[in-house]
């Protein structure tokens, strides 16, 4: 019996397992429980932007602003080139600290500050991304977002009264956000002549400070009140609108201004060879100057001869007299199609003797290469008569090429007024539904200005000057500018169109003194207008 009664609850329990696993899954499944809601999902660009920053503070700001650039092309570049900047950086502190020191130390009774040590570590900075303006000055302004965590080594020396104490800067830690400005932009490498950096908030500095050895921020009190103190000497020297320039190279140099005038005389051609297969050649011959942006100077065509004769005279603005170059080539003039080049040849400037004529005769080749095979063929001669006049010294312009240079009201004006200057530089992108010939209508104080009319093209250049004789600033007044467009077939249905217009404020002009922007102009899809405005005075 004892047996039976194992088997049966054996069998029992088995049984009574299996029947309560299948009402467990079945109620699991069937029932649910009544105080459990469903959580509710928000996408995360329904969130503000605080709640984002809290669920992501360490989101780059190239993603959280899109006016900034992703820049990590850039941490790439200064990870590879950190071993050589972390010198240069170090050495032009230096220097920058030496006048600064050198003027503060007798306030305070301080024989000597020097750096036993300046490294700046292993970790080169980041950044999180990157803002580039565009202005129409020459210049090209860059706001990075700086953020470095680094492991200097800083070991100041101080002496005073005859003892000497080191300061030891170490765990760096700098947020900020500075405005570095290149400015001005020239033609010689690297480009741009001065480094101008600003902050453009408070940074937040952190650092660990070591006196004599022991940890002088361990101190109470002392930590916040040194970190609250270099914050504001920093804000102070370099917040926005303050500056810290860095010279690069001269300006003047950069620009090359003009230090002489080169006169040439065209006096005559000899022997060229005929280019046209029925009758004589019509030769003319252009005249320019390397590295100079002006269009080249031209002879009038001689028609039907091959040894003609010009006397014919040019003046050119010479800038580098070492590198420059006169370049002649002789053409023959075509009714229909390219002209034909006949020959050409130059002379470097550093060959012509200050203020001596030089008559030339030279060979026309087919190219400048004195290796070409090309140029044994005789193709005539041409003869030019130069001579370089250098200014003296006190005639060089010392403001050429300076653009932000604001000139005087001339005599005359009106006492507590001045003079409104409108330079009307170009426009882009101008779109006309029947027409495209656009020209500029300034509107101010009831006098109405035009520019020329530039047909068919959407992109027009006008470089023309307006000014109005002013009694008071206009400081509460607006100038109107509207671009217009004129049918060149004297159209009957649509003679004139309006392809935009702006209102300009001139407060800004007059607190600036000068402001050069591009407006977007109203009632047109994408058009531009550049306009530049200057407000001079006597004083």
């Amino acid at each position: 019996m004892g047996i039976v009664s194992t088997v049966m609850g054996f069998f029992g329990f088995g049984i009574g397992i299996t029947i309560g696993l299948v009402i467990g899954y079945y109620l699991f499944i069937y029932f649910q429980p009544t105080d459990v809601e469903d959580p509710i999902i928000h996408p995360l660009v329904e969130q503000d932007a605080e709640t984002v920053q809290r669920l992501l503070p360490e989101i780059p700001l190239w993603v959280k602003n899109p006016d900034y650039d992703r820049v990590d092309w850039l941490n790439k570049f200064i990870e590879n080139m950190w071993p050589y900047l972390d010198k240069a950086i170090c050495k032009t502190a230096k220097t920058i600290a030496k006048p600064i020191i050198a003027e503060q130390i007798p306030k305070y009774k301080i024989e000597s500050i020097e750096f036993e040590a300046l490294t700046l570590g292993c970790l080169p900075p980041t950044f999180q991304g990157m803002k580039v303006y565009t202005t129409e000055e020459k210049e090209l302004i860059m706001e990075p977002v700086l953020r470095w965590a680094g492991n200097p080594n800083i070991i100041v020396a101080v002496k005073a009264f005859g003892l000497k104490a080191t300061v030891q800067v170490v765990d760096l830690q700098v947020f900020g956000c500075p405005r570095i400005t290149l400015k001005p932009l020239v033609p010689s490498f690297p480009c741009f002549a001065k480094i101008l950096v600003s902050l453009m908030e408070r940074p937040h500095v952190d650092f660990g400070l070591k006196l004599l050895g022991a940890d002088a921020m361990s101190i109470p009190g002392l930590y916040r009140f040194v970190q609250e103190l270099i914050k504001d000497q920093v804000a102070n020297m370099y917040l926005w609108p303050k500056v810290l320039e860095v010279p690069i190279m001269d300006p003047a140099k950069a620009m090359k201004r003009p230090v002489g005038i080169l006169s040439v005389k065209v006096l005559r051609a000899i022997k060229l060879k005929k280019k046209d297969l029925l009758g004589a050649s019509d030769p003319y011959v252009k005249l320019k100057l390397t590295e100079d942006k002006l269009l080249s100077k031209k002879t009038t065509v001689k028609r039907k001869n091959l040894n003609p004769e010009w006397n014919e005279e040019f003046n050119f603005v010479v800038k580098d007299p070492e590198s420059q170059a006169l370049e002649a080539v002789v053409y023959d003039w075509e009714h229909v199609g390219k002209h034909d080049k006949m020959g050409l040849n130059a002379i470097p400037l550093k060959e012509l003797t200050p203020d001596e004529p030089k008559v030339m005769t030279l060979d026309l080749l087919k190219t400048m290469d004195p290796n070409d095979v090309q140029n044994e063929k005789s193709r005539g001669q041409l003869v030019i008569e130069a001579i370089y006049k250098p200014f003296a010294d006190d005639e060089i312009p010392k403001d050429a090429e300076d653009s932000n240079a604001i000139q005087k009201a001339p005599e005359g004006t009106p006492e507590g007024g001045g003079l409104l200057v409108v330079i009307v530089h170009e426009a882009q992108d101008l779109e006309g539904k029947h027409h495209t010939n656009p020209s500029v209508r300034l509107l101010f104080r009831g006098e109405e200005r035009k520019t020329k009319s530039v047909k068919k093209n959407r992109d027009p250049r006008w470089a023309e000057e307006f000014q109005f004789m002013l009694e008071e600033p206009p400081t509460n007044d607006r100038l109107h500018v509207e671009v217009v467009s004129i049918s060149s077939r004297m159209g009957l249905l649509h003679p004139k169109e309006i392809l935009g217009y702006v209102d300009i404020n001139l407060s800004d002009v007059v607190s600036n003194k000068r402001i050069n922007e591009r407006f977007h102009l109203i009632d047109s899809k994408n058009g531009r207008i550049q306009i530049e405005l200057q407000w001079r005075t006597a004083s």
